[in-house]
């Protein structure tokens, strides 16, 4: 019985090597085709891009391209145990051919398609042929020695490798490689196989350092947020009740004072009505400031651009604004953007000492991008603790950046960018 089991385990693991070399002569046969094709095409289509024709073709050109390096994704998570991820950017289904073509092509997952198909037509077909290879060439060596070297000799004899075939004797010899070339063959199918899963992976697939480095910045930025949104409720909360609640309380506090004064002493209920009334007017101005800083009105129903300009009109010094936004993004990437411009237009205001500030506001490759400029004293750093720390923790939730530009004696320009699609 364990004879037998061995043998049978001999004979699958034997199946399963022979089927991994077919498997990796198939890949070699269609991937170079493919490779060829799609990397022809795919230089012959962007080459047409300024005549307009590749405007139409460069999407379906590259559709193609990702199909091809996704199967062989599949193929190499399911043959070698290769996991190769996907890191395409999505695309707007409504997107017009200009911003189809143009947002594949900023997609840095695109180049490393286009980087890996060379590589795959040369160094990955070897490495796909050759475990094939090393199982079919013996069977030359064997049908040398059954006579095949009868047929194929010459007036110089026939050469199998380094082995000169003239004889019957050189025939085994022949054979003799042929059985050499076999074992090794046996031992190095899945390795080379693995070589070449290992080869796709290391050209398609994202760089898992960067992946890791992204990762723990994202993860940062998240916790930022979340201690950011604490404190900001319990602002709102110490707001409310030194704020509003206050006012309130006092109002209902005169209201009972008022009700027992009324037949009293009609001329003193009177003037705390009217104090009643002040203290009601500004319990409501307060709480219109807090509403406006949770979430502005004129944000959620004007947009971004206008929310900036009713901004401005509210500051002390001239501001310019300039917007250039075909829509709208998400109401989050919106908010955060606002605030962080309310933010550096409150630091330009405090401490820049400018007579004039522009803020410009416009959306493209993918980003919304807002730059703010004073003609102030300059200086302006981002450091622990001030306002455009916040800034940028702000806008790194959302894997935004923030760049200050701020040398003495001024200007300062301070540009934000936030990633985000427009509706």
């Amino acid at each position: 019985m364990t004879i037998d089991t061995k043998s049978g385990n001999g004979r699958t693991k034997g199946r399963g090597v022979v089927l991994a070399a077919m498997r990796g002569l198939g890949v070699a046969l269609v991937s170079l085709p493919g490779a060829v094709l799609c990397f022809t095409l795919s230089l012959v289509s962007m080459a047409l891009i300024p005549i307009g024709i590749g405007l139409v073709t460069t999407p379906y050109v590259l559709q193609g391209v990702r199909a091809f390096a996704n199967w062989r994704r599949d193929l190499a998570a399911k043959w070698g145990g290769v996991r190769i991820p996907q890191a395409y950017r999505p695309l707007p289904k409504d997107a017009n051919p200009w911003s189809r073509t143009f947002g594949m092509l900023r997609d840095p997952a695109t180049w490393r398609d286009l980087r890996w198909l060379p590589v795959d037509m040369t160094a990955g077909f070897l490495t796909a042929l050759l475990p094939a290879a090393l199982w079919l060439f013996p069977l030359e060596g064997f049908a040398l020695a059954a006579g095949l070297w009868r047929i194929l000799d010459g007036a110089d004899g026939y050469w199998y490798g380094f082995v000169r075939v003239h004889d019957q004797t050189s025939a085994f010899g022949a054979a003799a490689l042929a059985l050499v070339v076999l074992f090794f063959a046996h031992f190095l199918t899945f390795r080379l196989l693995d070589v070449h899963h290992r080869l796709t992976q290391a050209v398609l697939g994202s760089n898992q350092r960067e992946l890791a480095e992204r990762v723990r910045v994202l993860t940062e930025t998240r916790r930022d947020a979340v201690d950011t949104s604490a404190a900001e409720l319990r602002r709102i909360e110490r707001d409310l009740h030194d704020g509003a609640q206050a006012r309130l309380v006092a109002v209902g506090m005169d209201l009972g004072t008022i009700e027992a004064l009324l037949d009293k002493d009609p001329a003193k209920a009177k003037e705390l009505i009217a104090q009643a009334r002040r203290s009601s007017v500004e319990a409501l101005s307060e709480l219109r400031e807090l509403v406006r800083g949770i979430h502005p009105p004129v944000l959620a129903e004007r947009g971004l651009g206008d929310a900036v300009r009713a901004l401005a009109l509210r500051l002390p010094v001239a501001t310019e604004v300039n917007v250039d936004l075909p829509g709208r993004a998400e109401a989050p990437v919106e908010s955060a953007a606002y605030f962080a411009v309310s933010e550096v237009l409150t630091n330009a205001v405090k401490h820049s000492g400018a007579d004039r500030i522009w803020v410009d506001l416009h959306h493209t490759d993918g980003h919304l991008r807002v730059t703010v400029t004073d003609d102030g004293k300059g200086g302006a750093v981002i450091e622990a603790g001030s306002g455009l720390a916040g800034v940028e923790r702000r806008l790194g939730t959302f894997d935004g950046v923030l760049a200050v530009g701020s040398p003495a004696g001024g200007p300062t320009m301070v540009t934000m960018e936030i990633p985000c699609a427009l509706s």
